[in-house]
């Protein structure tokens, strides 16, 4: 299993603390650290809607000029996500070919 979030981010924390409680196996990858590739976004868009992918409620959200808010679809989400990392709804877990976002009850009762 493979653990995508920040380490300054308090859900990740909060998660990767829980399911090594639960003995869970998982490779953490930093996404500001290691960055993530249009390759990987665009598979995780196939499994997973992109508007449930890309965190609007972020700083870096609110920080982007008007003009790069505007007209988003599949293309622009990942290429935005790829440019700015934290823009990726934290955690993404991928156990397999199945991709979770978010650190939800129902992920939680999954894992846990």
């Amino acid at each position: 299993m493979k653990f995508y979030g920040l380490k300054t981010c308090d859900t990740c924390r909060k998660a990767q603390k829980e399911l090594r409680t639960a003995n869970v196996e998982f490779e953490v990858i930093d996404v500001r650290a290691d960055g993530v590739s249009t390759e990987k976004l665009a598979a995780w868009t196939k499994q997973v809607d992109w508007k449930k992918l890309l965190n609007t409620r972020s700083t870096t959200w609110r920080n982007l000029d008007a003009k790069g808010k505007e007209d988003i679809d599949t293309a622009k989400a990942i290429s935005l996500m790829a440019t700015h990392p934290t823009l990726i709804k934290r955690p993404v877990i991928e156990n397999g070919d199945t991709v979770i976002v978010g650190w939800s009850k129902d992920v939680q009762a999954q894992y846990l």
